[in-house]
């Protein structure tokens, strides 16, 4: 397997579920911006739609789509436990907080990320994510240690990425202390060690 990737973009995600599966895989780097990989493909060959991740399984299989790569490892290898049993409500509601994290948080950092965004632009999009944040580190008032509970799953890999991008744009996780506590649990893991180490993040 070839995981293309943006070093601490989304597809960080799947680079932290490949480390938790043990998986044999190599990563190219994309310039997403050029659309070119480290070896100088034509990285719109690859995936259409220019952005990170992509996973290619065979000389003719790829996978697009950080969600959809995220539980199409947690579903092949079912022994890590990385997803509830397809069909069961607790695999419903990892899917409504992949959702989530996709459609409303991962999106709210966009204007922070594009250098053509107006000063009020930023202001709004920080205010946006505080919002968001606010509902997420609810989740936590409750006492459980990941999304699910007590158990770790794809949908945290995800969050983790997302949440940590704050650290870059300069929100102060700590107005969310439980969020805080949950970002710096998750970066202790072995998987996510060893993703961001070899992404050059740490």
């Amino acid at each position: 397997m070839k995981l293309y990737m943006k070093p601490g973009a989304c597809s960080l995600a799947s680079h932290i579920i490949l480390k938790e599966v043990n998986a044999v895989f190599e990563t190219e780097q994309v310039d997403t911006e050029k659309g070119l990989t480290a070896s100088g493909v034509n990285y719109h060959a690859i995936n259409a739609n220019g952005y990170v991740p992509a996973l290619q399984l065979g000389e003719e299989e790829i996978l697009t789509e950080g969600p959809s790569i995220l539980q199409y490892l947690a579903d092949t290898h079912p022994e890590t436990g990385l997803a509830p049993v397809s069909g069961s409500l607790q695999r419903a509601r990892m899917n409504s907080y992949l959702n989530y994290i996709g459609s409303e948080l991962h999106k709210a950092f966009s204007p922070l990320f594009h250098s053509a965004s107006s000063a009020e632009a930023k202001k709004a999009a920080i205010q946006n994510i505080g919002q968001k944040f606010d509902y997420i580190a609810n989740l936590f008032a409750d006492g459980r240690r990941h999304l699910l509970g007590d158990e770790f799953s794809v949908a945290d890999a995800y969050l983790f990425v997302v949440v940590n991008w704050s650290n870059f744009v300069g929100i102060e996780l700590a107005n969310w202390p439980d969020l805080e506590a949950y970002q710096k649990r998750i970066a202790s893991r072995p998987s996510a060690v060893s993703a961001m180490q070899a992404e050059g993040l740490l």
